[in-house]
């Protein structure tokens, strides 16, 4: 392979010996521009890293080293600086390696930098030369784009996500040869062709027809999917909770583009987008074990990454056995229930993620999983029965909208034929109800998309009460002992039902409805 350019006194006016490119890094979802200062000098060989990086980091000397002899240039008789700007912003991953590679290039005088100092440059080198992906490119250019830059080197393979950044010029790169030749004026990279956007809906086992009897449980899972509420399953194993939380995703309305773009976001700061595709599609449904940890479901680590209730953002994220997650784990829910964001502070680093999903937690009655069975004996005692109540608090019980029983079925019902709406049916009530939600937004009487978002003044605004409703929820209030948090969640589930019926009032059938759905709120229930 031929050697670059030459040693001179200057290239293109500076200085040899010094050249800097342009990185990315981020911090949750918030990209930060990284400078990338080469000081090259002659004399005995060393590479050598500074400005807080991290293992994955400091490791590119290694990977740039062998990459650049693969070009037929050679750093044995160089003594190379690389300074990562700003020096107080943790670095981590292997996204700087071809920045690194390029400046390197650069102060040796290899390579001209001048006009693309404001390029910014993504990809991790293998041994070989070769640029492979790397996460959050999407994020990267967005904030890249938002601060001024107009061009951007990033690796073949994360060029459909590319695609969907307009405003900057986006080339793709597959090898660090033909980076080199591109920005030597030797060969022109190809840039990014606009990447096509069809929302899809999520593939399911399951047809809400398959679903025999339940008709509480149907009707709770229509109201959550149009309202986004929250919502909470109780029954005995195999009354068929898993199936109806599986179905719920398929109720949701498809993603809208702007949608999209948010959860593609989080989805590739994670690495989960499909290289092919560039875009997330469909709704997430995410369903973690209740063996995880409270990082992974909210998010965490050194470096903030983010977790199950964030990759769920605009989807489902179904808890299964919830009363079998470690109590902690599900207290960190709470916060994320309630503001729609996840903030993950550390002593050198803070993010946030957006994390509104629209949860699903399934649970047995008790223990042993029988109690109230029409044909199995409960074995519990008392203080088991307790204990396992104890599992989940009243504060995260109070953030779950809709609670609803889920009997076991009969085996007459599951022979015979099956007589419940499909589930386009249900998704074009669904739908219907959605789109009356974003219609008191676009008039502005209301901030939030849906129901379940509404705020406190907004709620009494949409959703007045009548001289019977409001007696209805004051004797619910007495009997149950329904928070103030309960009784808005009460008018919003409400608000939704009525919606459901293309009303414009809430009237006392739609508050009796919803107050039936705020089960666990009964001392006796659970």
């Amino acid at each position: 392979m031929a050697v670059y350019g030459g040693a001179a006194a200057t290239i293109c006016g500076k200085p040899l010996g010094l050249a800097r490119a342009l990185g990315g890094a981020l911090m949750g979802l918030d990209y930060h521009p990284i400078s990338v200062e080469v000081c090259c000098t002659r004399g005995p060989s060393f590479f050598q890293l500074v400005g807080l990086a991290e293992a994955a980091v400091r490791e590119a000397r290694v990977r740039v080293a062998s990459a650049l002899a693969r070009l037929g240039v050679l750093l044995d008789e160089y003594a190379i600086t690389v300074n990562l700007g700003p020096a107080e912003l943790r670095k981590s991953g292997a996204a700087l390696d071809v920045a690194m590679a390029i400046g390197v290039l650069g102060a040796i005088g290899k390579l001209p930098l001048d006009g693309f100092e404001d390029t910014l440059l993504l990809g991790e080198l293998s041994l070989s030369g070769e640029i492979q992906p790397v996460r959050g490119v999407l994020p990267q250019l967005e904030g890249a784009r938002a601060r001024g830059t107009r061009t951007a080197i990033v690796p073949v393979s994360n060029a459909a996500e590319a695609g969907l950044v307009v405003g900057i010029r986006v080339h793709v790169a597959d090898t660090l040869d033909e980076l080199v030749a591109h920005l030597r004026g030797a060969r022109r990279l190809r840039t990014t062709e606009r990447t096509a956007f069809s929302p899809s809906l999520p593939w399911s086992h399951f047809d809400m027809q398959d679903v025999r009897g339940q008709a509480t449980a149907r009707r709770a899972l229509e109201i959550a999917a149009a309202g986004g509420h929250n919502l909470l399953f109780i029954g005995p194993p195999g009354s068929g909770k898993t199936m109806l939380a599986r179905l719920l995703p398929a109720l949701l309305p498809p993603l809208e583009f702007e949608e999209a773009i948010e959860v593609t976001a989080i989805h590739s700061v994670a690495g989960l987008v499909d290289a092919h595709k560039g875009i997330v599609g469909a709704r997430p449904f995410r369903a973690p074990h209740h063996s995880v940890s409270e990082a992974g479901l909210v998010g965490g680590g050194e470096m903030p990454r983010p977790g199950e209730v964030s990759l769920a953002h605009g989807g489902v994220l179904f808890l299964d056995e919830i009363a079998e997650f470690k109590r902690s784990v599900l207290e960190a829910l709470r916060q994320p229930l309630e503001d729609g964001h996840v903030c993950i502070a550390r002593a050198r680093a803070r993010a946030l993620f957006p994390a509104r999903p629209v949860v699903v937690g399934a649970a047995n009655p008790c223990p042993c999983g029988y109690r109230g069975h029409p044909t199995r004996g409960c074995r519990c005692s008392d203080a088991a029965r307790q204990r396992y109540r104890a599992r989940l608090s009243g504060p995260l019980i109070d953030r779950l909208d809709v609670h609803a029983a889920v009997p076991p079925v009969e085996i007459a019902q599951l022979t015979s034929p099956a007589q419940g709406e499909r589930t386009e049916v249900v998704r074009e009530r669904v739908a219907v109800a959605r789109k009356t939600q974003l219609g008191r937004r676009d008039a502005g009487e209301t901030a939030a998309a849906v129901n379940a978002q509404l705020g406190p003044s907004e709620i009494q605004r949409v959703a007045p009460l009548d001289s019977e409703g409001r007696r209805l929820i004051e004797a619910a209030a007495n009997q149950i002992g329904l928070s103030a948090r309960g009784f808005l969640k009460v008018l919003r589930v409400a608000r939704t039902i009525a919606d459901l019926e293309g009303s414009r009032r809430v009237r006392s059938p739609h508050i009796a409805e919803a107050i039936q759905g705020r089960l666990l709120d009964r001392d006796d229930a659970f």
